[in-house]
């Protein structure tokens, strides 16, 4: 026997109303029939009989591959393969587009207005290259994958799939002593981090919900693709021919996002034994009837409540990082920038760790967009180099056209493959934005498991690339 659907209140309600009209008034009476007819019917579709022939049911049929305990992880594997592909092929485009508008055509244009009325300098410089750069960068770098993969998502869900990726992962969320509705709010943490915190609303458990809202970091947001796509292109994709750069490249990246996936469960594990003891919560799972999509709209739906939401608050926070970043490179102490003081302040720690104080600098003034990490590195590595060719002004962040010389730039600052390899580390595990911050601390209202979700994620990421390092160094001198 198959499991059978559950009838809906509003449909048992409304044949109750109808059947009241018809028999003037006798609503008990009508009910229980109402109850029957339909109970009759689900057990029509639900129960086979060996007298009968068995009846073609395509929602089953669906079922038994999707649902399967071993075809059932394949299959959502390649589906969500295809929609992440989707969405960083797809967003390319755009996304080059809106670059080349915000930050080659409109930038420069500001800058010319901001000099012709007569702005100092120092102001042109914090609103035109501080202020509106963080945003424009956040921008062209967050909306076109956002539009892309919340639509994505949310056609699935619509079409009935989700809820079958949370029955698939049930059983090993609880065994890491979560709840399954958990696998939704991940999958949603892959587009936004914020996004999959709010995406916690489903789980009905304080302390379930709580452990899903603290590990949804560790899904691989859209904002730190790029800088993963980036880092495996031009460090891990050189070591082999170049016919498989694209190939291994692709490896590493997909290999950082199962790793986020196995840290969500080690430390669901190690909350719900510590901090959030508990007892894995049952429910009661409705598979729902697969049914069309709405396209037009799942889109304005999704466009509207998920990504203009979640861009208009990194927007928000975008901008004084922007100022803080230009700030930082512009004004001196003792003839030296405080970026300078920074990052040579954070040296010591960050060639520890296997990375470097210009990495470190970046996290810290780019914690309200990840989409910022990259440009502002490759600032900070000419202001701590003094390469030249990039006449950029002091503070503006930029992002070169070629792999080959942003590489060339990088090991001027220093890169090895180590710095590249726990950089992907970093970039995976480290606080949230400040968006997500934020969001978290909207959800919980608690200042309490704000600061665990936003400082145990950081403290996990510097010692998984300080072990990295020590374990790279011993090896490579042994060798």
């Amino acid at each position: 026997m198959s499991e059978a659907r559950a009838v809906s209140p509003e449909k048992l309600l409304k044949s109750a109303r109808t059947l009241r009209w018809e028999v003037g008034g006798n609503v008990h009476e009508a009910l229980t029939e109402a109850i029957y007819t339909d109970a009759a019917s689900i057990a029509d579709r639900a129960v086979s009989r060996p007298e009968e022939s068995p009846k073609f049911d395509l929602d089953r049929t669906i079922d038994k591959i999707v649902t399967h305990r071993f075809w059932g992880f394949p299959v959502m594997i390649l589906l969500f393969a295809l929609v992440f592909w989707i969405t960083i092929t797809g967003a390319n485009v755009p996304s080059a587009w809106l670059a080349s508008l915000l930050l080659g055509k409109v930038h420069p244009w500001l800058s010319e207005i901001a000099l012709s009325l007569g702005f100092p300098l120092w102001l042109k410089g914090l609103l035109v290259d501080g202020m509106y750069l963080a945003t424009a960068w956040v921008i062209s770098v967050m909306l076109p994958p956002m539009a892309i993969f919340f639509p994505l998502f949310t056609l699935l869900e619509d079409f009935g799939y989700l809820p079958r990726v949370a029955f698939n992962l049930d059983s090993a969320f609880k065994k890491s002593g979560a709840h399954g509705k958990q696998a939704l709010s991940m999958m949603m943490g892959f587009g936004c981090n914020a996004a999959g915190v709010i995406a916690t609303r489903i789980i009905d458990s304080p302390r379930e919900r709580l452990i899903a809202i603290i590990t949804n970091n560790f899904a691989l947001c859209n904002g730190r693709w790029p800088t993963q796509i980036l880092i495996a292109t031009i460090f891990i994709g050189a070591l082999v021919p170049a016919h498989l750069g694209g190939l291994i490249s692709s490896f590493a990246v997909v290999g950082i996002a199962v790793l986020g996936i196995l840290l969500t469960f080690l430390v669901n594990l190690i909350l719900s034994r510590t901090m959030l003891r508990g007892a894995p919560s049952s429910f009661s799972m409705e598979l729902p009837p697969y049914r069309p999509p709405r396209i037009m709209q799942t889109i304005y739906t999704s466009f509207i409540d998920r990504t203009i939401y979640v861009l208009w608050r990194a927007i928000v926070f975008a901008a004084p990082a922007g100022a803080a970043i230009w700030l930082s490179a512009n004004i001196t102490i003792g003839g030296v920038t405080i970026a300078e003081h920074l990052v040579n302040f954070l040296n010591p720690v960050g060639i520890l760790i296997g990375l470097n104080g210009v990495i470190l600098l970046a996290y810290i003034v780019a914690i309200p967009a990840n989409e910022i990490v990259i440009p502002t590195v490759l600032m900070l590595t000419v202001l701590m180099t003094g390469a030249a060719g990039f006449d950029t002004g002091a503070g503006v962040m930029f992002e070169l056209d070629s792999n080959a010389s942003t590489l060339a730039l990088l090991h001027a600052g220093g890169w090895t493959l180590l710095t590249a390899v726990n950089l992907m580390i970093f970039s995976l595990v480290h606080n949230p934005c400040s968006t997500t911050i934020y969001t978290i601390y909207k959800e919980t209202g608690s200042l309490k498991w704000t600061t665990v979700a936003s400082i145990m994620p950081l403290v996990l990421g510097l010692l998984m690339t300080f072990f990295v390092a020590q374990i790279w160094r011993v090896t490579a001198g042994l060798l």
